[in-house]
């Protein structure tokens, strides 16, 4: 596995997988890698000749300050764990000039609306900052096909728009939540739980698979009570719950027959932000 530091020399690995028409998975990550990283490196072994990880902190898409200074940076860890999972070619741990070459600034995207949605609203400008890390990447590791944790479903979907919009030859695989045993999504924000707050957080995924099930006889409006009760309590704050189209993510408020729905709930336990989603049956 060979770890680049820099843009240049990148490039040039870049440049000689190009020439030979190999063929590029790619999954970008904030570090602090765990088991979902590592389904998203299988699945783009199955596919590509050849698979590249990249571990870049981006300050742009971090509305909070203290957010940022928090993140686990945990590089060396990181490098270890994608060097025993024997299934990436190269690693780039870019500098933020290799990223932002004429100063840290977030381009302005127009998604269709979907920016606006849920993680939007809650994070002003987080989504410039998604497609101009994203952006860069792409156009510096020319994959041939990206993937993605289905967890951040929204910023999925962000990006399936930005490779639209740029009108880029990348294809975006979606790939299936990955969860610790307890049935928590696995997150780099995990590292920041205690015990006590893993157990409790657990929850989570109960109350979705609760909410699966009373969408078979309970109205939107009543399955939304029920949540916000569940949280109501405790240490764990219910920072949202809504069940969306899976097309457009606008809140709905009835379910009909022909359309996908997925529920998103966003849940602080402590001072770490959790957010996961399930799609509804």
């Amino acid at each position: 596995m060979q770890v680049f530091y820099d843009k240049i020399s990148f490039s040039l690995y870049i440049n000689s997988i190009k020439n030979t028409k190999q063929t590029i998975g790619f999954a970008p990550t904030m570090g602090a890698l765990h088991a979902g990283h590592i389904s998203l490196y299988k699945e783009a072994r199955k596919d590509n000749d050849i698979v590249i990880s990249s571990i870049f902190v981006n300050p742009t898409q971090f509305n909070n300050l203290e957010d940022l200074e928090k993140y686990p940076r945990t590089i060396e860890e990181d490098l270890k764990k994608l060097e025993a999972s024997n299934l990436v070619d190269a690693v780039y741990v870019p500098k933020v000039e290799d990223i932002y070459p004429n100063g840290m600034q977030s381009k302005h995207y127009n998604f269709g609306g979907i920016e606006n949605e849920m993680e939007g609203a809650a994070r002003p400008g987080h989504f410039d900052g998604v497609g101009t890390v994203v952006e860069e990447l792409f156009l510096q590791v020319k994959p041939n096909n990206a993937y993605f944790g289905e967890k951040d479903f929204q910023q999925l979907k962000i990006i399936k728009k930005l490779v639209e919009i740029l009108n880029l030859n990348i294809k975006i695989h979606g790939v299936k939540i990955f969860r610790e045993d307890t049935g928590l999504a696995m997150s780099s924000r995990n590292m920041r739980l205690s015990e006590d707050e893993k157990q409790a957080s657990t929850l989570i995924y109960k109350t979705l698979h609760q909410v699966n099930d009373w969408t078979k006889n309970l109205s939107v409006s009543k399955i939304k009570e029920k949540v916000e009760n569940i949280f109501n309590q405790g240490e764990m704050v219910l920072e949202y719950f809504m069940i969306a189209d899976e097309e457009t993510l606008k809140e709905v408020d009835f379910l009909s027959e022909n359309k996908n729905y997925r529920a998103f709930i966003v849940v602080n336990v402590g001072k770490v932000r959790l957010i996961d989603n399930m799609r509804l049956e």
